[in-house]
């Protein structure tokens, strides 16, 4: 019996790539389905909740989802959930600016993944956060936000790939949906199996 397989939503072909290296070597298939999901107002977990709800709607049985949120500390967490459109708006020198006039630089980057199991079911959370601060733009830019976003001395954008992907946010909240996963092997035969 081959091991579980999951339909990972997204049209990001970066995400793809690091969720794909993180689940893949623990044995987790990722099959990639890209739908246009709404991106609703509300708090980070709302936000994943609604996409993952869609997404089982539309494909008529289990999903993955993520939500990616770059949280300032000394702005209560915005940009948040709406970091995307912040990027596509004002890009990483607009976000730097967002925190001149405070001294606290710090951030969180957060990865929620949603699973449901398909229409009507219950929605998992798996969540990872990882502390960081943002700086002024370093290293290739061409994975969103990651040049700005500073953990222990380099930017995401800097780092080796296999080195992010073993401390970053989408990694800790992808080791706690693998642990799930693997917490029930009747659960990942009947849940996960396409």
């Amino acid at each position: 019996m081959s091991g579980p397989v999951v339909n990972f939503i997204t049209g990001n072909a970066n995400k793809l790539i690091e969720v794909k290296a993180i689940l893949e070597p623990a044995g987790i298939t990722v099959q990639n389905l890209k739908l246009d999901l709404p991106e609703i107002q509300g708090t980070i977990e709302d936000v994943t909740r609604e996409k993952c709800r869609v997404a089982a709607n539309v494909m008529g049985g289990p999903v993955l989802v993520e939500d990616t949120c770059l949280c300032f500390d000394a702005l209560n967490e915005l940009p948040g959930p709406y970091i995307k459109w912040f990027m596509q708006s004002i890009g990483h020198v607009g976000l730097n600016n967002l925190l001149a006039a405070y001294d606290d630089k710090s951030a969180q980057a957060v990865a929620t993944f949603g699973f449901s199991k398909g229409p009507g079911h219950e929605i998992l959370l798996f969540q990872g956060r990882t502390h960081g601060k943002i700086v002024p733009a370093r290293g290739p830019t061409t994975f969103g936000w990651d040049p700005i976003f500073e953990y222990e001395g380099q930017t995401y954008a800097e780092m080796d790939k296999a080195a992010k992907n073993k401390i970053s946010h989408r990694f800790k909240a992808l080791e706690k949906l693998r642990a799930w996963i693997e917490g029930d092997e009747i659960r990942t035969a009947l849940i996960l199996r396409i």
